[in-house]
C-alpha cells in the first residue's frame, strides 16, 4: 500500500506492508477512540517526478502493462512527468488540504514508485543546497 501524507507545505510518500483494508480499519478505530471525525472518499493524487530519473522509462512500461488504471503518467514539460494515482482520501472532513491519500497496486509497482520518489527527493535536496 502507498500512503501519501499531505500537510500544509508538502507531502510525504510511504510504502507500507499493511493491506489497505487493515490500515483503514486501524485508522477508523483510532478516530473512534479519540473522538475525531473521519471522512473517506474516492479520490486521485498527483505529484511530479523529474523526467531524467533513471527509472522513469521503466515506470512508463509498468503503467502500460497495468490494466487496472490505478496509475497514469502525463508529461508536463521537458523536465517533469506527472504521476496520478487513484485511491482514497482520508481527512477530518474539513475543506483543508491536509489528510492522507492511500492506494494499492502490485507490490513491485508500489516499491518501484516509492524508490523513484525517494530518488527525486534526494535530487531536489542536493539541488537546493
Amino acid at each position: 500500500m502507498l500512503k501519501l501524507t499531505y500537510t500544509e507545505n508538502s507531502f510525504y510518500l510511504e510504502c507500507l506492508t499493511l493491506s489497505l483494508e487493515e490500515w483503514v480499519a486501524q485508522r477508523v478505530i483510532l478516530a473512534l477512540r479519540v473522538g475525531q471525525t473521519l471522512s473517506v472518499e474516492p479520490s486521485t493524487a498527483s505529484f511530479l517526478l523529474p523526467v531524467d530519473l533513471s527509472g522513469v522509462e521503466v515506470l512508463k512500461a509498468e503503467v502500460r502493462r497495468d490494466d487496472r488504471e490505478i496509475i497514469a503518467l502525463c508529461v508536463c514539460d521537458s523536465e517533469y512527468v506527472e504521476v496520478t494515482l487513484r485511491g482514497s482520501w482520508l481527512s477530518d472532513g474539513s475543506e483543508d488540504a491536509e489528510g492522507v491519500f492511500i492506494t494499492t497496486m502490485s507490490d513491485r509497482a508500489e516499491f518501484f514508485l516509492h524508490k523513484l520518489w525517494q530518488e527525486a527527493q534526494a535530487c531536489a535536496s542536493v539541488m537546493s543546497e
